[in-house]
């Protein structure tokens, strides 16, 4: 719906005057102030004279998008969307006060560049429809259009209007005159290119192959738009509990996909074949052509490898892949130069493994030569061992299997595109039903073969992997002309056992040869050899039939000019395998056993195998006495209908022995056999505290694959005595069923020292049934009532923890918790009145990036208290509670860039004082103020000070009273050596590194009468 039509749809005459309520009334005068009104002091919801509230500014919002919902017409969206939408649009209205700028300003940037700053400025919409969020964008134009229209009424506008451009025309002339004095004039070919090119990459990209429907009269490609499915990423991380102690929980991140490059701009994303990686990176790579911030270069790693540079320079990117666009001389550089670069490297498993490290020194070099842009590589979770790229600031994400919910959504738009909505219910209700089925639709790729065998089988589906295969082959390859209507091409007509053999034949031919392209000229010796075998006439010319598999058979493909592949290496990898069982190859498998890029080539071989055969290689795997190789042979039984007893019972026997896990490492290995482990997971009784751990985190890590089975694993731990285990009960909340998991673990848990985390409105949802819990989170965009309403008795929380909320605004909302004890505020950029929980029995306070922190001298109760932000005034008397009994402090990044450290002697109960990641010096007058500590026992203080800061340390004077000292943050190149001498008093010393690094040398020999606790993160 463009704006225009939707203006139709509300009536400018009824929705100007309310759009006008956003703003104050207007003021006499020209408006010839020096410095002129900014839009944070124009709109009415913010400052002290406020005439709205935030819930208006909601309320209004829903009234415009129930205008336009009701008015005669089609529906732009789905009525169960109504309030997200609202909601959404709000919080863009909400943004017209942080921006940086005033009227004038914005009506230059007219009303489309105005609704991108509100759509960037505002949190990101979770969970709309295509539809919804194309009504958005259109109502926040239309929203922005009635907006400034509205500034260019006021009657300051006009006259304010011809003092800037008066202002703005001698600014200008000085400026271009000091540009062109330094810089040679821009070409203006960069700019015509670049819109060329974003439009050609919008267009090349924005489209998906939903493998399936291009069955009979059904098109085999669909706008990338209607057919996305928003998957889930993951990182293993460990998390610092509430408060500055030693030690970290380990907890699973959770992000949407396509957000991985929004909080780090290296992502090494991992994921398995048929998760959605390619997806990902086309709609990546058409979001950003289209928004035109960033430009997307696509560089899959197949088709790049193939070029006379296999590792081209930025001038080649557009060569590489084929491009036909001609770029000025020297345009990438300068685009990856300026660091507006989107560079989306795909596939590095499809790479032989000498290759994968020459890929890495290419990408290195290329993030060293041209830093400030955004980098994704993808591959198989497998290829590279983990941390591969960590050393040059890569994050690691891994794509999740799809869950019930995205199952479901898959499966409804599937059958919207396909038109054929008679078979959705009936599907889903198998994969409801059936183990097996639910079990093999983890992925685009199965979910989409699933979806088009129960259409074109009418409701009958197959019960096992291979056959599900075997079934979706038979699927593809029979598309014969009289189904489609067309004539026989080159009178070459190749039945399905013919087409099975040349296709394996080419399938083992890249399998040995560890890549996933091969040139035509190859393909068609190939098929040329396999001629008498397939039995047809002698007078068929191989380059014949090679057209006619390319046409008809559905599996492969001919991504370039010159090159054949397949639509996906798992339909290569099960041809490989079965062509190398039938010519008795076991040697070779096994041979290759090591290779990971053969795992599923071995599963597969074992399926198509006979009970000898089968019974023959796993013998083979268990021989080398490899971990992975016995967990690989314990996958292959899935596959092992017929096998020798003895053979089966080996396999287990020997997984046996890696069961159960001793640790996390050890159990996200053992998760990697898939869902047959859950059978032979022990416990709780027998295990020690780790091993419950660990196998509630292999349990977890299968709990989206198969959720039953992991659900009953986890049901037997409700009740186990360790904290962690109870911690990783709570933390894999996100994996399962939200209130099932919510029932059947989350309620039955002992709550002693535990908080539960809520991110969604569906676990606010559950959490309202469940029985009170005293320690909660809530992660975040969520509203104090919408907190309020899911807690049904506020008064028995003692600890609450907020983080990156926006909607958190006035804190006297949580005076509801009258308990409260410990309060955590991290990054709620709106968080004021701190004065307002004056009356909570609060003893302590961690608060990170809030609007104002100046109330904190009304908290009297506080006992230990957490800040990392600057601090108002010029000491810590005048902004921290000099009245409270303060036995530990933490003072964290830009805490005392300018209060330094004065003052802080009048807190003489103090017994702990923390310093974080300071970004100012400290001075010998900093330190007095902690020698002025008469209680002061132990001190933490962070090693980046060591580093960064290293005349801070050496001003230090010395504190005979510390007994205890923690170094968080080492790399291992710090030197202790002055704090050693700084604190002769030391009794127990506790280091912790950051990932991947080690501690410092000489560690005994500094503090040899202290106690040493090494805590590697």
């Amino acid at each position: 719906m463009e704006p225009a039509v939707l203006g139709g749809k509300l009536a400018s005459s009824l929705m100007g005057p309310l759009l006008k309520k956003l703003f104050v009334a207007d003021g006499p005068g020209a408006g010839l102030v020096d410095r002129p009104v900014r839009l944070k002091d124009l709109v009415s919801f913010r400052g002290e004279k406020r005439v709205l509230v935030e819930k208006d500014v909601h309320k209004l919002a829903e009234h415009l998008v129930r205008q336009a919902v009701d008015s005669p017409g089609e529906p732009p969206f789905r009525a169960d969307e109504r309030i997200a939408v609202a909601d959404a649009l709000a919080r863009r209205l909400l943004a017209l006060g942080d921006l940086d700028m005033d009227d004038v300003q914005a009506v230059r940037l007219g009303h489309r560049e105005l609704a991108r700053t509100l759509t960037r400025s505002a949190p990101v919409p979770d969970g709309l429809s295509a539809d919804a969020g194309h009504f958005l964008g259109s109502a926040t134009e239309w929203a922005c259009l009635q907006i400034l229209e509205f500034f260019t009424r006021r009657s300051t506008f006009v006259p304010r209007t011809l003092v800037e451009q008066t202002r703005a025309q001698s600014e200008l002339i000085a400026k271009t005159d000091e540009l062109l004095a330094r810089t040679p004039r821009p070409d203006a070919r960069d700019t015509a290119f670049e819109r060329r090119y974003r439009a050609y990459v919008a267009e090349r990209h924005n489209h998906l192959t939903i493998y399936g429907i291009d069955l009979r009269d059904s098109p085999d490609r669909w706008p990338l738009e209607v057919a996305y499915l928003s998957l889930e990423a993951t990182a293993a991380e460990d998390r610092p509990v509430p408060g500055d102690g030693p030690g970290a929980a380990p907890v699973t991140v959770q992000l949407p996909a396509e957000q991985a490059l929004l909080g780090h701009d290296r992502v090494l994303l991992r994921g398995d074949a048929g998760s959605g990686k390619t997806t990902l990176v086309q709609w990546l790579a058409v979001t950003a052509a289209r928004e035109g911030a960033h430009v997307p270069y696509v560089l899959p790693l197949r088709t790049v490898i193939r070029g006379a540079d296999p590792f081209p320079a930025p001038a080649a990117f557009l060569t590489a892949v084929g491009c036909p666009l001609s770029a000025p001389e020297g345009w990438a550089e300068r685009v990856l130069t300026a660091g507006r670069g989107l560079v989306l490297v795909d596939g590095l498993d499809e790479l032989p493994a000498n290759d994968r490290h020459r890929v890495r020194d290419w990408l290195v070099s290329l993030v060293h030569a041209f830093p400030g842009n955004r980098w994704l590589l993808t591959s198989r979770p497998t290829a590279v061992r983990p941390d591969w790229l960590a050393a040059q600031g890569f994050r690691e994400l891994t794509l999740a299997p799809m869950r019930r919910t995205d199952v479901a959504t898959f499966v409804h738009r599937w059958h919207t595109a396909a038109d054929a909505g008679q078979f959705e219910g009936p599907l889903l209700d198998s994969l409801r039903t059936k183990r097996d089925l639910a079990r093999l639709a983890t992925n685009p790729l199965m979910c989409g073969l699933i979806c088009a065998l129960h259409r074109e089988r009418r409701g009958y589906l197959p019960t096992g992997r291979k056959e599900l295969y075997d079934a979706a082959l038979t699927m593809l390859l029979t598309r014969r002309d009289r189904e489609r209507g067309l004539p026989v091409v080159d009178e070459v007509e190749l039945g399905e056992e013919a087409q099975l053999e040349l296709l394996q034949r080419l399938a083992y031919a890249l399998v040995l040869s560890g890549r996933t392209e091969m040139d035509l000229d190859t393909a068609e010796s190939i098929v040329d050899r396999s001629l008498p075998v397939v039995a047809l006439h002698r007078n068929r010319h191989a380059r014949t039939v090679l057209r006619t598999l390319l046409l008809r058979s559905g599996l492969v493909r001919r991504p370039a000019d010159g090159v054949l592949d397949f639509v996906h290496r798992t339909f290569q990898d099960y041809l490989g395998a079965r062509y190398a069982v039938a010519e008795g190859h076991l040697d070779v498998l096994a041979g290759h056993a090591d290779d990971t890029q053969w795992e599923d080539v071995i599963r597969m071989a074992v399926a198509h195998a006979r009970p000898g055969e089968r019974a023959s290689l796993l013998r083979r795997l268990l021989a080398a006495r490899s971990p992975r190789l016995t967990l690989l042979a314990l996958a292959c039984l899935e596959h092992a209908v017929a096998l020798d007893a003895d053979v089966r019972a080996e396999v287990e026997r020997r997984a046996a022995e890696l069961i159960p896990p001793r640790t996390t490492e050890d159990a996200k290995v053992l998760a990697e056999a898939g869902p047959l482990v859950l059978e032979l997971l022990p416990g709780p009784e027998g295990l020690t505290a780790e091993e419950a751990r660990s196998v509630a985190v292999t349990a977890s890590l299968l709990g989206a694959e198969e959720p039953e089975g992991a659900l009953a694993v986890l049901r037997r731990f409700r009740d186990h005595p360790d904290l962690k285990v109870r911690r990783q009960l709570v933390g894999t909340w996100s994996r399962f069923d939200t209130a099932a998991y919510a029932a059947e673990v989350l309620d039955e848990l002992p709550r002693g020292d535990l908080y539960l985390t809520c991110e969604s409105a569906e676990q606010r949802a559950a959490l309202t049934g469940m029985r009170p819990w005293q320690g909660l989170t809530f992660l975040g965009s969520h509203s104090v009532g919408e907190i309020l309403d899911a807690v049904r008795e506020p008064g028995a929380v003692t600890l609450l923890d907020l983080r990156d909320n926006p909607l958190l605004t006035d804190l006297g909302e949580l005076s509801p918790f009258g308990a409260l004890r410990e309060l955590m505020l991290a990054r709620c950029p709106a968080a004021d009145g701190l004065e307002r929980l004056a009356e909570l029995p609060l003893a302590e306070l961690v608060c990170g990036q809030i609007a104002d922190v100046t109330g904190l001298r009304s908290l009297g109760s506080l006992v230990r208290l957490s800040v990392e932000q600057e601090l108002p005034g010029d000491s810590l008397v005048e902004v921290l509670p000099v009245d409270a009994p303060l036995e530990f402090l933490f003072l964290g990044r830009n805490s005392t860039n300018r209060t330094g450290l004065r003052g802080l002697e009048h807190w003489t109960t103090l017994t702990e004082l923390s310093l974080g990641p300071l970004t100012t010096d400290l001075t010998a007058a900093d330190w007095e103020e902690v020698t002025a500590l008469p209680g002061l026992r132990t001190l933490h203080l962070n090693a980046r000070i060591l580093r960064e800061l290293p005349r801070s340390v050496k001003r230090m004077p010395e504190l005979s009273g510390v007994k205890a000292l923690r170094v968080p943050g080492l790399l291992g190149i710090e030197d202790l050596s002055v704090l050693a001498r700084r604190l002769p008093s030391v009794r127990r010393l506790t280091l912790q590194t950051m990932p991947g690094h080690v501690f410092p040398e000489r560690i005994p020999q500094l503090f040899p009468t202290a106690d040493v606790v090494r805590v590697k993160r």
